[in-house]
């Protein structure tokens, strides 16, 4: 019988409602949650750790880091099989990402979360739990890097975002589709992850790192601000393909002038940018201009790359290839 590491993490799944306040608030100790996952012990032997018991929003980079070197540490034990780490969803996927970055490891590590709390009815924490052992014990899982385990669906961290306020099925990776499902209690997979060639391992981290989302007559103040502000990176969420409104493009060259890495994506929610276009703002400007392309990535994980990537080194050129040439395939 394969041994599970379950890291409690805080989130939605250790909530309840508080009926003095009439909201939810963590409450949930990891013993009451595992209480509630029944029959387990037939499929795996569970040993707790207890992390954090913090929201989703109340989870930044530096304790990102702060839970991969935890999770290290605990794959480094020979009688560990696997890692389950339960999480807030508000950024789940940016920590899960995270994650997939940072820890070279063929365990599975897993991570999953809960839409509704302990106090609602159809408590969706157990269940999700139970899907995540099903997952971490199956062989077919070792070397597949970070899995989101939600709803009985199988995701990649690097596919997998969060689509909708409340829906159990809010995780999904709408231009793949899931890896596979957990059903009667078996994990099936129907296609391979993508891979990717890089690990960023770090000891310090860079998180001055800002993200702009592009619309319509936007200007360079946002950029100045970060520029102005110290920030070592920027983030823009660019229209379409990758293109933005002309004015800002002053921006955007004092960004490179100040040899600050920028990289753009699409507020789009599926395809990747290109230098398609060549009219002013267009995404062939922008290249020329030195900025980096974010492929496929959503602007809340072209940071968190970004953020890992600066903390290994200031050298835009290697940062460009991180982004360009390392990218997941």
């Amino acid at each position: 019988m394969k041994k599970i590491a379950i890291i409690f993490n805080g989130g939605t799944i250790s909530m309840k409602v508080d009926p003095r306040i009439n909201a939810a608030i963590p409450a949930l100790s990891s013993e009451e949650i595992m209480s509630m996952v029944t029959n387990i012990e037939k499929y795996a032997e569970i040993e707790t750790f207890n992390f954090s018991t913090l929201p989703g929003p109340h989870v930044s980079p530096e304790i990102m880091l702060k839970l991969s070197n935890y999770i290290k540490d605990i794959l480094k034990r020979e009688d560990i099989d696997g890692v389950i780490v339960t999480h807030g969803t508000d950024t789940l996927e940016e920590t899960a990402f995270f994650l997939e970055l940072n820890i070279k490891s063929i365990k599975p590590i897993i991570v999953v979360g809960a839409m509704r709390n302990g106090s609602e009815l159809g408590y969706d924490g157990p269940s999700n739990l139970s899907a995540g052992i099903c997952t971490a014990i199956s062989e077919e899982s070792k070397g597949k890097g970070v899995l989101v385990v939600m709803n009985n669906e199988v995701n990649a961290a690097t596919e997998v975002t969060k689509t909708n306020t409340l829906s159990l099925n809010t995780f999904k990776s709408s231009e793949f589709g899931p890896l596979g499902i957990v059903d009667n209690d078996e994990v099936i997979y129907y296609r391979e992850k993508k891979t990717h060639d890089h690990i960023l391992d770090i000891e310090k981290l860079e998180s001055r790192v800002g993200l702009i989302k592009c619309v319509a007559g936007m200007g360079s103040d946002i950029i100045n601000f970060y520029i102005d502000s110290g920030y070592k990176g920027i983030v823009i969420e660019a229209m379409g393909r990758g293109n933005v409104p002309p004015d800002m493009l002053d921006g955007i060259k004092r960004a490179a002038d100040k040899k600050i890495p920028l990289v753009i994506v699409s507020r789009c929610p599926t395809g990747r940018v290109l230098d398609t276009y060549g009219y002013l703002g267009a995404g062939r400007m922008l290249r020329e201009l030195g900025a980096i392309f974010g492929f496929n990535l959503p602007g809340q994980k072209a940071r968190i790359k970004l953020i890992l990537a600066l903390s290994m080194t200031k050298d835009i050129n290697i940062i460009k290839n991180i982004f360009e040439k390392d990218r997941f395939k």
